[in-house]
């Protein structure tokens, strides 16, 4: 009889234990290039494709090519550098915008969390060169103490609840949504301010 009660009691906490969780598929929907853009930079594409199970986002003009995967908590993208110039990526000006219109700081590759609100030197993408890094909101990281305690990273959108009916009304307040990316790349003296806008198009429950 023990047993027994004791197997309820299990089977009671798991069950209150267990959360739902899924994944949004965001895709890149439109690229806003400074004024002029088409006779400086000539014709821009957008395309996606698959590579090894995961749908990537490339955007290219005749300055650079642009591949982005949007992950749950971040954005990586691989930069190539079409011109004969180095590009800087100004990080300090660099800026998210979350679904609800607010705009925020970013970090990337390389930048402790401890240290993601201090100036960020430039990176620098010799002519003809690629790089791969990253892009976080710096708002959705943060810290938690205790003995498994440490660093966190939010997820862009929320994407768990403790009932299939709290995940059905959360995810479905997402999907539609947009969220942007300010990328200023220097090229010789001038910046140039790229503007990534993604939309959340469906959510995929686990």
């Amino acid at each position: 009889m023990r047993k027994v009660f004791y197997a309820l009691i299990l089977a009671v906490m798991m069950t209150s234990c267990m959360t739902y969780q899924g994944f949004y598929n965001v895709g890149l929907q439109n690229v806003e290039r400074p004024e002029n853009a088409k006779e400086r930079y000539g014709e821009s594409k957008i395309v996606n494709f698959e590579e090894e199970g995961k749908t990537k986002y490339s955007y290219e003009d005749d300055m650079i090519k642009i591949v982005w995967l949007p992950l749950s908590t971040q954005f990586g993208f691989t930069l190539k550098n079409k011109t004969d110039h180095s590009i800087k990526i100004i990080w300090d000006e660099a800026v998210y915008v979350d679904p609800n219109g607010s705009s925020g700081r970013v970090m990337h590759a390389g930048v402790k969390y401890i240290d993601r609100n201090n100036p960020q030197p430039p990176t620098v993408v010799v002519k003809n060169a690629n790089i791969d890094d990253m892009i976080v909101p710096t708002d959705n990281i943060y810290y938690v103490s205790g003995q498994y305690g440490g660093w966190r990273t939010k997820p862009m959108f929320p994407n768990r609840a403790n009932t299939k009916e709290e995940l059905n009304t959360l995810t479905q307040q997402y999907v539609g949504k947009e969220v942007r990316v300010l990328l200023p790349l220097k090229i010789e003296e001038t910046i140039n301010e790229y503007i990534f806008t993604f939309k959340v198009e469906d959510f995929i429950a686990k």
